[in-house]
């Protein structure tokens, strides 16, 4: 039998600044025969995220670094072609660390088999997943959001960001959201119900948050960092929580950024502010899926998928992301379903 040949991105070389397709090698290989308790799965989706440029450093996260040579980490959807263990068979679908690849060789055990759902594959990674996680405990556990409050999202056309709009509404919040570009803002404000919008692009940002936040921020729900981060702590409320998911303006830098200047407004209105991964919430899964189907299936929560295709568009569709050319959740279609 004719091995099967992998077609996979690796990584070349550390980017400094954006990362690009020359920061990449792409490789063909044949895959080895399995060994017991090994399967081989077919990568069908890959999630393109923040996450993967951080990957890309020269230093640990809350993953180990990436060392150069090994295969693009990514999370993806699959479908297991060939199996040696018992716990999954030809067929099922899996989620997990299956990388820039066609095909994923991987222990059964560091994969998940995806429940049916009354909703496209593509909503494990849109709706549910790490992204519906993240907004999902960010607000409800980290931010303890309440009704009546204002929250402001920056980065709030993006996947998570978007998802953290919405789940503020049907919590009952006032909602701010902050994003780059007149199609985005009139996206949050008509379809996805946002209480005001500031295009940060168009209009200075610590004017838009006074104009849009008169009585001050009770809840940020943070995913970009410096001076954004900056203007937000300027008018934070006595108690305010701040949920840190991410700092995507940071990924790219190739020096460290200054602090925040303001970060004394957390001693002085008795804030909180608290990172959080989504790893930290994976035991409560169910949980949170339960609820956003509920939400989704009842029309008051939307989500948008931005696809891209095919492998070797990888490193063009990681690009596209730190440029903000990118509209709700962005993917990889790497093979068929």
């Amino acid at each position: 039998m004719s091995a099967t040949i992998n077609t996979a991105w690796h990584l070349a070389s550390r980017p400094s600044g954006l990362a690009s397709a020359a920061n990449f090698e792409w490789r063909e290989t044949a895959l080895p025969e399995l060994a017991d308790g090994q399967v081989r799965v077919r990568t069908i989706w890959l999630s393109i995220d923040p996450t993967n440029r951080i990957w890309m450093n020269d230093a640990d996260s809350y993953l180990p670094k990436l060392a150069l040579g090994e295969v693009m980490r990514g999370i993806g959807i699959g479908a297991v072609e060939e199996s040696r263990d018992a716990s999954l068979r030809v067929g099922d679908v899996v989620q997990g660390m299956l990388g820039w690849q066609r095909y994923c060789l991987s222990p059964a055990r560091a994969l998940t088999r995806l429940p049916p759902i009354p909703l496209p594959l593509t909503a494990h990674f849109g709706l549910l997943g790490h992204i519906g996680l993240t907004a999902y405990f960010g607000l409800t556990d980290v931010a303890q959001a309440r009704a009546g409050e204002t929250l402001v999202v920056s980065a709030a056309a993006g996947a998570v960001g978007s998802l953290a709009v919405q789940i503020g509404k049907v919590l009952g919040l006032r909602v701010v959201a902050i994003a780059g570009g007149a199609e985005k803002c009139r996206w949050l404000s008509e379809e996805l119900g946002a209480d005001a919008v500031i295009d940060y692009k168009a209009e200075d940002l610590a004017a838009g948050l006074a104009r849009a936040c008169p009585e001050g921020i009770d809840v940020d729900f943070e995913n970009v960092g410096g001076r954004t981060l900056d203007a937000v702590l300027a008018r934070i409320n006595r108690g305010a929580r701040i949920a840190l998911c991410g700092l995507i303006s940071q990924y790219n830098a190739s020096a460290p950024e200054p602090g925040p200047s303001n970060l004394g407004q957390l001693l002085m209105q008795r804030g909180r502010m608290q990172g959080f991964i989504v790893l930290d919430y994976l035991d409560r899964a169910q949980e949170a899926a339960e609820k956003l189907i509920a939400w989704h299936l009842a029309g008051r929560l939307k989500y948008r998928i931005d696809v891209s295709d095919g492998l070797e568009s990888a490193p063009a569709a990681l690009h596209k992301l730190f440029t903000g050319a990118n509209t709700g959740k962005l993917l990889l279609r790497v093979s068929d379903e």
